[in-house]
């Protein structure tokens, strides 16, 4: 429909294609609760208020209608689910539109594997942003099987869903200047550049936020958070499986300061996403602490649109999309009715649109490991060896300096203190890499987990309380083309396959979660209590989040930004 239909319906004088008749209107620009008629043509709502007629009308008897939910940061990937799959999670959760960064399968694929994700993405409602991955690799600590340089970037510019540059994680490259860093910050001046940039403060704060960076979703404390928002950053408070900064962190968003916060889950699995939800999981959580509801969908509407400069959503207002959410509860915002460009696409939490894929036969194949050849010996440097302890729901590490188990010469697991042997393998050009170490925290007492999910470098990762147990898991995932394992001594207890990049499964999303379940319970029965062992393990390769982490090239103490020895000697 073009601008002169457009206006002829919001003055009244032709029909709309819908009328959403006795709403309650959310209107997240004034903060108020309109009773009105909604009226949709061309995708777009054409007017608020009473009066309109159109081809078809709905009553919604009273019930709310407001913007449909933004994340403002999500790697996809992390959900264990193709673009489209994953579009079947969150469509009925009342998400319509997500800004991605897909440098999980960048640092797999390069640019092939960002092209895939927005092919695949286009098929589905949900409307679905980039924002060019920036570090791939994250850093030069660790083998990826990819690298983009500024002008691979900058290829990605003429795409029209790519909407800027994504999270800057190479803090102590953007605060010294370094050049390669500042081309890519350079290719994308006058876009919005997001940022990565836990713990950061004082001048080298100032400087990151010189650079040109917009936003950081990485703090945990409100204190962080508050002197990011004060040097001119909009904060996206994390909700992800693996690191719960909601509680901590909501008290940012007061009366001053809220236009500068926004909502995103950045990374969640499957199970998650069907039993508690996207943002709007979020959103009920907000509430449900103290937040006024309408300032709490204001983050994960407006907020964000406004952040992206995608002005043409984010409200229930004349010449925006027609993505709506309704619902009965203000208080507990749950979506019985899902409208992206003005069309019904989910009902009663369930997607009523087919998600087609795409040919991914260039994002398969990508597991290059020779498993009978694995070795995780460690030979004793010394009665002292550094470990990385994991702290629960969140994505921080601490460094620990421990005793491990000697046997014969061999530092060994020690699963009576909790201590696990640790593994990075390099996967994508089968160069024998392997990174050893040790973990405290993962609460393994027999066997081992495994998998091809390491951020950012998406290594081969394990962690184990014996050899054996670990060369099990690994071959597992690796003889499946990719994937996440349990195993004890020779047998594999749980085995969920992630083909595409070993990252994302092919199968439906219902299938995903109930073998993710699977793994689950099989780490549990293993001896974790984490609520997420297999989001935690995923994590212990980061080389960008403090404060020890290990990937193929060895333990990487990140508060100093190098490699250093696993063993202290005097």
């Amino acid at each position: 429909m073009n601008r002169v239909e457009l206006l002829r319906v919001a003055r009244g004088d032709a029909p709309a294609d819908l009328v959403l008749r006795n709403a309650r209107m959310v209107n997240v620009h004034s903060g108020e609760v309109e009773a009105a008629d909604v009226a949709i043509a061309g995708g777009r709502v054409a007017g608020v208020g009473k009066g309109y007629r159109g081809d078809a009308e709905i009553d919604l008897e009273g019930r709310f209608v407001g913007p449909g939910l933004i994340d403002a940061h999500v790697h996809v990937e992390s959900s264990l689910l193709t673009p489209h799959e994953f579009a079947r999670a969150v469509v009925p959760r009342g998400v319509t539109t997500v800004v991605t960064d897909p440098h999980e399968i960048a640092n797999v694929c390069g640019l092939d594997g960002i092209r895939f994700m927005l092919r695949d993405a286009a098929g589905v409602p949900l409307e679905t942003f980039v924002n060019a991955s920036s570090c791939v690799p994250a850093t030069d600590l660790a083998t990826a099987g990819a690298s983009l340089a500024a002008a691979d970037l900058a290829e990605l510019l003429d795409e029209p869903r790519v909407l800027g540059l994504a999270e800057v994680m190479n803090v102590p490259a953007v605060v010294s200047g370094q050049a390669d860093v500042l081309a890519k910050l350079d290719a994308f001046a006058g876009r919005v550049i997001d940022g990565h940039c836990p713990g950061l403060g004082g001048r080298e704060l100032n400087a990151y936020a010189a650079a040109g960076i917009s936003s950081d979703h990485e703090s945990t404390r409100l204190e962080e958070a508050l002197e990011k928002l004060r040097r001119g950053l909009t904060v996206f408070i994390r909700e992800a499986s693996g690191a719960r900064n909601l509680a901590a962190l909501l008290p940012l968003a007061d009366t001053w300061t809220e236009r500068r916060v926004c909502l995103c889950t950045d990374d969640r699995h499957p199970g998650d996403l069907l039993d508690e939800g996207s943002v709007d999981h979020m959103v009920r959580r907000a509430i449900a602490a103290g937040l006024e509801p309408l300032i709490a969908l204001r983050l994960a509407t407006l907020n964000p649109a406004e952040h992206y400069r995608l002005g043409d959503r984010g409200a229930v207002a004349p010449g925006r999309r027609a993505d709506l959410m309704v619902f009965s509860d203000l208080g507990a915002p749950w979506a019985e009715q899902v409208y992206v460009a003005g069309e019904l696409v989910a009902e009663g939490g369930v997607a009523l649109f087919e998600a087609p894929g795409v040919d991914d036969r260039g994002v398969r194949d990508t597991v290059h490991v020779d498993a009978g050849a694995l070795r995780f010996t460690i030979p004793a440097r010394s009665h002292r060896a550094r470990a990385i302890g994991v702290v629960a729901d969140q994505l921080v590490t601490e460094h620990l300096i421990v005793a491990p188990r000697l046997v014969a010469g061999f530092a060994e697991a020690d699963p009576e203190r909790d201590l696990a042997k640790l593994a990075v393998i390099e996967r994508h050009r089968d160069t024998r890499n392997v990174g050893l170490g040790f973990v405290q925290g993962l609460g393994l007492a027999r066997g081992a987990l495994a998998g091809t999910v390491a951020h950012d470098h998406h290594n081969l990762v394990v962690a184990g309380c014996d050899d054996l147990s670990m060369a099990t898991a690994a071959r597992a995932v690796a003889e499946a083309g990719g994937g996440l394992a349990a195993a004890i001594y020779g047998q594999v207890l749980a085995l969920l396959p992630l083909p595409i990049a070993g990252l994302m499964s092919d199968r439906p999303v219902e299938e995903v979660a109930a073998a993710f379940g699977e793994l689950q319970v099989a780490a549990r029965n293993l001896g974790s209590r984490l609520a997420n062992p297999f989001m935690a393990l995923s994590f212990l390769g980061l080389e960008v989040i403090p404060s020890l982490k290990l990937t193929d090239r060895g333990l990487v103490d990140v508060d100093r930004f190098r490699l250093v020895p696993l063993f202290v000697v005097d």
